[in-house]
């Protein structure tokens, strides 16, 4: 029988151990007492009042402080528990750290304090505890139901689909990013080798180039960042031609970035003939550019000398205010561009006008300005384009049959106010608009969010999909949101065909007059976790993770339409990069499955008033008290709006630069079109690249990652997907969701993949360009993939 309160001289080991368990115990009295005044657990006040007492006697000798901590410990496993249950990511900052503490312990107890008995217990209590949570951290649900074969159950449409070419963006004309090939399948897909790779040469500050080519005939077609415009060899990736606009460096928003270019060939031209087939871009500092597709060089009809500015009619623009990054739409012989404009500036902000030119002549086809549903041109003399109304940041899909352009629409300048927006700008902020491109006019719209004031604009480029409808194929749309939310509308008039529910919202916050009590949400399928508690923040350890539920106690949360405060932080769930967003998902139509990866990150926000903003420098990109960027990172002024908005984007732990949200931060999913049930669901990413302090962890443990950009699917079975912050490349089994096969790009894979055929040959191709605002390395490597 060990004697508990025997007293031995205290070696160094010792002393150090005591000293460690006190300072932690010390750091989680103080943090635990702020805690429990919040109204949170009192679990960190107890157990830092027991480190602290078991440090002191351990650190003069005493065999009790052991036996204390020892005893602290089993509590602590029974707490992390009943707290968490069997979730091994929630264990990981409850159990890891003190079982690490918890050898030392044992380690120094002296012979006659019970260590011989205790050593074998407790390195076998240590592997099982470990063992177990590995094994728990299983990500998300799996395989719920089987995939369907692939039986061409929707009306499978050859014409809108991708194949031997890649002719948009989106992949085929209905952006499903599906290529109906199968040479590449699950069986051989292990043997995927590079076939080419171009340097594009392209570096600049604010990296994220985020392009996916298109490939019409022998020949891709794609943008830097920078929006120099180049043609490769589809089979060898030889350059054959490139032209530079010459972009300024000014010029750059949020990321130097290009997502891509469109293709249109002139019905009229004889073939051959200069600028008969065409390449567009628009660019950074607000051009459509148009060049000949066999050589770059300028159409010199299109326009003045080949190009048109879409900033005519905006009055004075800063530089980098209003950029293009998306691919334009084309519709009818009409060129469609929105535009982004920079968030979180101006109130009034540069117009979001939508513009559509003559593909021939560069002539200006109309011109939406919502504020003036009369006009369908340019402003008169001497005014404007309506200033600080929605735009549209991302890429539409054009439908020819219909002559409409889908448009998803981002918010109103001032995101995170909307007590100054006019009627008309609440009518089409953040949802999908239909217009009519041979009238420059709205058919409908869809709203997914009822005045935005979480940044939930419509990030994702729509799909269009035959969808059944008792017993009849309906032309429709796919619309993803970065609510996490998935819808299916009648694309002739905007109805839902899918039920669309009614959330109870918060009215309350600096505009409780604006907050609508209801908001929209998706009965047919969504992405979202449930909402956040305090037993859901994360950290590395006890500490950081009592900080964020400091954190969380402090901050209002009232579900996913929280209510911006200026008095307190608030918690917005799922963020402004939450759900899909510009990654888009993509659609198998001959199984009538979709593809989805999305995220799972919070915001931390705060509104500013005018002289906080001030005090702590942030001005509006122009300001002339700018310095710099003007301010924090992450920090928006709303210049002309009541108040500024502070974004901590991911919610960060202050100390460790790890989220504050547990795992997964984001995951993979395959749902059935026809019914929205849900197949299969996995945490997306592994660890590889994450870990505390900005410092790499190395673990291939799956803990699914943030992620940007989107997948691409084939008629062979296969899922591509770049994305994650872990710098992998992947195919994915489409019926089980399992990783097939994977390689390391040699900078991070921020963008959409492209699939097609040559010479009898598939290529997959993938722009590893890296993304500054994810931290993934920069890069200028655009790759395919073939077998060997």
């Amino acid at each position: 029988m060990p004697n508990y309160f025997a007293q031995t001289k205290a070696g160094w080991g010792q002393k150090l151990l005591g000293i460690v368990l006190v300072l932690i115990g010390v750091i989680l009295v103080i943090g635990g007492v702020k805690l429990v005044l919040l109204g949170g657990s009192w679990y960190y006040l107890l157990a830092g009042l027991a480190l602290a007492v078991s440090g002191g006697l351990t650190f003069t000798g005493r065999v009790l402080g052991n036996w204390i901590y020892i005893t602290t410990f089993i509590l602590t496993v029974i707490w992390a528990f009943f707290e968490s249950g069997l979730n091994g990511w929630a264990l990981v900052p409850r159990i890891v750290a003190p079982l690490v503490l918890l050898v030392f312990v044992i380690a120094t107890l002296p012979d006659d304090g019970g260590k011989a008995r205790l050593k074998g217990f407790g390195l076998t209590a240590a592997f099982v505890v470990l063992l177990g949570i590995a094994v728990t951290i299983a990500g998300r649900t799996g395989v719920q139901s089987p995939v369907p074969d692939a039986g061409n159950t929707l009306a499978f449409d050859s014409a809108a689909a991708a194949g031997q070419e890649w002719p948009t963006y989106g992949g085929g004309l209905s952006a499903q990013r599906y290529a109906d090939l199968n040479q590449i399948n699950p069986d051989n897909v292990k043997n995927l080798k590079v076939a080419w790779t171009y340097r594009t040469g392209s570096l600049p500050d604010k990296w994220g180039a985020e392009t996916t080519p298109i490939k019409i005939g022998n020949t891709l077609y794609a943008c830097t960042g920078m929006n120099e415009l180049y043609a490769l060899d589809a089979a060898t990736g030889k350059k054959l031609w490139s032209f530079d606009p010459k972009v300024p460096d000014n010029a750059i928003p949020y990321t130097a970035a290009c997502r891509g270019v469109s293709y249109y060939k002139v019905p009229t031209a004889v073939q051959g003939s200069t600028c008969a087939e065409r390449i567009f871009e628009g660019t950074l500092d607000g051009r459509i550019i148009a060049v000949d597709a066999r050589n770059g060089q300028p159409c010199q009809h299109f326009g003045t000398g080949g190009q048109v500015k879409i900033t005519d009619g905006m009055g004075k623009v800063i530089p980098s205010m209003v950029a293009i990054t998306a691919a334009p739409a084309i519709v009818h012989g009409i060129v469609i561009t929105g535009h982004q404009v920079q968030d979180g500036q101006y109130k009034w902000a540069p117009s979001g006008v939508i513009q559509g030119y003559d593909a021939v002549t560069g002539q200006l086809r109309f011109a939406w300005d919502m504020v003036h549903p009369e006009r369908n041109g340019a402003p008169p003399p001497g005014e404007t384009y309506t200033t600080g109304t929605p735009n549209m940041w991302t890429t539409a899909t054009g439908d020819e049959a219909l002559g409409q352009v889908y448009l998803p629409m981002g918010n109103a300048a001032a995101d995170y106010l909307t007590g100054q927006r006019r009627p008309e700008e609440k009518m089409y902020s953040s949802g999908l608009v239909a217009l009519n491109v041979d009238t420059g006019k709205p058919a409908w719209v869809f709203h997914t969010a009822i005045n935005d004031v979480w940044d939930y604009d419509q990030g994702s480029q729509v799909s269009l999909v035959n969808f059944p409808v008792d017993g009849q194929i309906v032309p429709a749309i796919l619309l993803p949101t970065k609510q996490g939310d998935f819808y299916v509308l009648d694309r002739r008039t905007g109805k839902p065909l899918t039920e669309v529910g009614q959330m109870q919202a918060e009215v309350g916050g600096v505009e409780p007059q604006e907050r609508s009590p209801l908001q929209p949400y998706s009965k047919y399928q969504n992405v979202r976790e449930k909402d956040m508690t305090e037993a859901s923040m994360w950290g590395m350890s006890p500490i950081d993770q009592m900080i964020c539920r400091i954190q969380f106690r402090e901050a209002s949360y009232k579900g996913p339409y929280t209510a911006p405060q200026v008095d307190r932080p608030y918690i917005q769930y799922p963020g402004y990069n939450g759900g899909s967003d510009w990654g888009s998902a993509a659609i198998d139509p001959r199984r009538g499955v979709v593809i989805a990866n999305y995220n799972l990150t919070p915001n931390y926000d705060q509104l500013l008033t005018r002289k906080q903003a001030d005090d702590r420098k942030i001005f509006a990109v122009g300001d002339p008290r700018a310095t710099g960027k003007g301010g924090a990172e992450g920090a928006g002024p709303q210049e002309g709006a009541p108040f500024a908005i502070n974004v901590n984007a991911g919610w960060l732990m202050p100390v460790t630069g790890m989220l504050c949200k547990q795992p997964p931060y984001g995951g993979i999913r395959a749902f059935d079109l026809k019914t929205g049930k849900t197949l299969w669901d996995h945490a997306f990413g592994d660890a590889r690249r994450n870990g505390p302090f900005g410092l790499p962890s190395l673990l291939p443990i799956t803990i699914g990652t943030p992620n940007n950009g989107g997948p691409a699917v084939t008629s062979g079975g296969l899922i591509f997907i770049a994305a994650t912050t872990d710098n992998q490349f992947r195919a994915i089994d489409i019926r089980t969701g399992k990783t097939l096969w994977q390689t390391t790009l040699p900078a991070g894979g921020q963008a959409n993949p492209m699939i097609y055929e040559q010479n009898g040959k598939q290529y997959v191709v993938i722009m590893a360009g890296g993304h500054h605002f994810m931290k993934t390395p920069e890069g200028d490597y655009l790759i395919a993939y073939a077998l060997p």
